[in-house]
């Protein structure tokens, strides 16, 4: 069961460093947080000096007056445990608690999160500090949550200090018993590379062409991961026991870390950090009719499934950037307002900005804040009193509502993590993971993302009408016989390239593909071949019946041969030497439908297979939405809430097809035309 928020009104805030500024301005910044409807602040994350400025001395006075003055004007407090940057007087007494490179280059004191998971001694330092705050504000009624460091595995998520290659030992004794079966595993007679000694096992190090054992990399992920939580842990437990009445979280979503994993052992509720003008950076802006900020939509869904109600505890409300790096633009008049709406409309039900005032001094005087440094009135204070004005009037209904889809992408870490090192599987997911999440969204069909674990069940896939699985390499006989069920009784499942070829240690199967969902698909790849980057696609053709053009076949082609006569071909390729084969099947399973495309989806085949597959927009019966608007049903008992999102910078025009209520502008609307203004939000009663 997912770990989520539960609050009875939404709560808006922003993100606080009171030992960065006067304290003469503290009492004026709340009385003004307030002004705007701000109920949350978070701070201390960074402040470990401040509570211990010298070894064993703990000292809680400036925080005390921050917290009790919050308090006394309403505000809440969620407390970070300063963990993510030790103190210069830790690092110079133990150097050995700092991070070292692959090369074995070891990290300085300076910038954050330049610790290692692994030392006994950092672990010991962090856990003595979280007990000293732990029980100094346990029962203090400002103090209303904890956030546990503050994004794990930002900055780096890779560790190569010897206590890290000490711990990697020690995971992989516990995992595999002996090193027989460790070099079974990792396939260590390949380029005789077998253990005699535990003490010759590391993490991966540098090699001549720059390629690790791919089975070692793919265990270090799953370690590294492990290892962050068992971090955590240290902390979590501590508060657990000294502060059993206050919620603990942490925020953020980074590379090797099962997050779903870490929420479920140990937080009440999983927070990220929203910051979607980063789209303007990445390779989306070089995209054709590009996503940008829509894309954090996406990112959203990922975190849904980790909490269907969640936390936001950074929400971007100005221009980003570092000193050296992250340059990113203003957002625009509206945007703020546009991003903190997305984010509720994906199940935040609680949300702080990043930051109050913007800082005036440190690596991040161009990280914006709602206020500027002069700290006087600008169109992002406008925007965020608009914003608290209007979750004042509606929060309380919109709290606890679940985002509703039929819909879901399926993910899973392992691929995830061994598509880093694995050029013939790992660039294909992001390919197709755009190209579905922009087909759907500019279908307006919601859609969530379904992690595939251990513990998952039946009924969590059953839920879904489709269910889009786009490159599963590595598949465990359990999993396919999990999907297998789920097509049987009347699901629809699409797989695409390279599925099932490699089993969980990620050892290639010495069996036809697509392995053990080969039953499923109705199909045997015949062969195969890579798309070179750069080079030109072949076409797939239509032969069902549909009037779509041909569509590009990116990045990897299989061909395909169904394996008897019920088995539909859909398309095939139209060109190089495998014209004419098939390219996408359709295989009847019990009371479902199995996909097989031999390669990456593109937006076009995605909007192809949504047709043949059925799927009707949220507004079917009761909306006509334009593209540039994307829709969000958040739904509680008999109530249904529809977030219309405008990305676009031009005024548009939804229609109505009856009657129904503007929460926003407290109006009834009748059935026509709708205008939504630029970056303009509109939420809506269906009741």
């Amino acid at each position: 069961m997912s770990k989520s928020l539960a609050v009875e009104q939404f709560e808006l805030g922003v993100c606080y460093y009171p030992e960065q500024w006067p304290e003469s301005l503290w009492a004026d910044d709340y009385r003004r947080m307030r002004e705007l409807g701000f109920t949350v602040v978070r701070m201390g994350e960074f402040a470990w000096n401040f509570f211990e400025p010298e070894e064993g001395q703990f000292t809680f006075d400036v925080f005390d007056r921050a917290i009790d003055l919050a308090h006394e004007h309403g505000l809440k407090v969620i407390l970070g445990t300063p963990t993510a940057t030790p103190p210069a007087w830790l690092t110079h007494k133990h150097p050995e608690v700092l991070n070292v490179t692959l090369e074995g280059v070891q990290h300085q004191h300076g910038l954050r999160r330049h610790y290692n998971y692994s030392s006994p001694v950092y672990r010991d330092y962090c856990a003595k500090i979280t007990e000293a705050m732990a029980r100094h504000y346990a029962n203090h009624p400002g103090v209303a949550g904890w956030q546990i460091d503050n994004e794990i595995n930002c900055e780096s998520n890779v560790f190569y200090s010897p206590a890290d290659h000490a711990a990697f030992r020690s995971w992989l004794r516990e995992r595999y018993g002996t090193l027989e079966e460790l070099n079974r595993a990792w396939g260590t007679v390949f380029w005789n590379q077998s253990y005699s000694d535990w003490e010759q096992v590391h993490l991966p190090r540098p090699t001549p062409a720059d390629s690790p054992n791919p089975h070692q990399a793919l265990d270090e992920k799953r370690f590294i991961s492990d290892n962050a939580i068992s971090f955590l842990r240290v902390q979590v437990e501590i508060v657990r026991k000294l502060a059993p009445n206050q919620p603990i979280t942490t925020n953020g979503l980074f590379g090797h870390l099962d997050s779903h994993a870490m929420t479920d052992e140990l937080l009440d509720f999983f927070s990220y950090d929203s910051y979607p003008n980063f789209a303007t950076l990445w390779n989306d802006a070089d995209r054709d009719d590009p996503l940008l900020d829509r894309k954090w939509s996406n990112n959203l869904a990922k975190v849904r499934s980790i909490s269907p109600n969640f936390c936001v505890m950074e929400q971007q409300s100005g221009p980003g950037g570092w000193v050296n790096r992250m340059a990113q633009p203003s957002p625009k008049p509206g945007q703020m307002r546009l991003w903190t709406y997305q984010s509720v409309a994906h199940g935040a039900d609680m949300l702080l900005y990043f930051r109050w005032r913007t800082a005036s001094f440190g690596t991040e005087i161009y990280w914006h804040g709602i206020n500027d440094y002069h700290n006087q009135p600008n169109r992002r204070v406008a925007e965020a009193q608009t914003i608290g004005r209007e979750w004042g009037r509606i929060g309380k209904a919109v709290a606890g509502s679940r985002y509703a889809a039929d819909v879901a992408i399926v993910r899973d870490y392992d691929n995830e993590w061994d598509g880093e090192l694995d050029a013939w599987h790992g660039p294909l997911t992001g390919e197709s993971e755009y190209g579905w999440s922009k087909s759907l969204q500019l279908n307006h069909i919601p859609y969530d993302y379904l992690y595939m674990r251990g513990s998952t069940g039946l009924d969590e896939l059953a839920r879904y009408q489709a269910l889009i699985y786009p490159h599963p390499a590595i598949m465990s006989e359990e999993t396919a016989e999990l999907l297998k069920k789920y097509v049987a009784g009347g699901g629809k499942l699409i797989f695409g390239a390279r599925t099932g070829y490699k089993d969980t240690r990620g050892h290639c199967r010495m069996m036809p593909f697509p392995g053990p969902v080969a039953e499923l698909c109705g199909v045997t790849v015949e062969d195969f071949t890579l798309i070179p980057g750069g080079g030109a696609a072949p076409n797939i053709r239509w032969v069902d019946g549909g009037e779509e053009r041909g569509a590009a076949a990116v990045k990897f082609n299989d061909i395909l041969r169904p394996m008897n006569e019920s088995v539909e071909t859909l398309a095939v390729y139209d060109g190089d030497y495998y014209a004419g084969k098939p390219a996408l099947t359709r295989a009847s399973y019990g009371g479902g439908e199995a996909y097989y495309y031999g390669a990456a989806f593109t937006r076009e085949v995605a909007d192809a297979l949504v047709r043949r597959l059925g799927l009707k927009p949220a507004t079917a019966g009761w909306a006509e939405l334009p593209s540039e608007v994307e829709i969000a049903i958040r739904e509680k008992g008999n109530r249904r809430f529809a977030f219309l999102l405008n990305y676009s910078g031009r005024p548009v025009s939804a229609r109505l097809l009856r009657e129904t209520d503007d929460l926003l502008a407290g109006e009834r609307l009748a059935a026509g035309d709708l205008a939504i203004e630029p970056y303009g939000v509109k939420v809506l009663s269906l009741e």
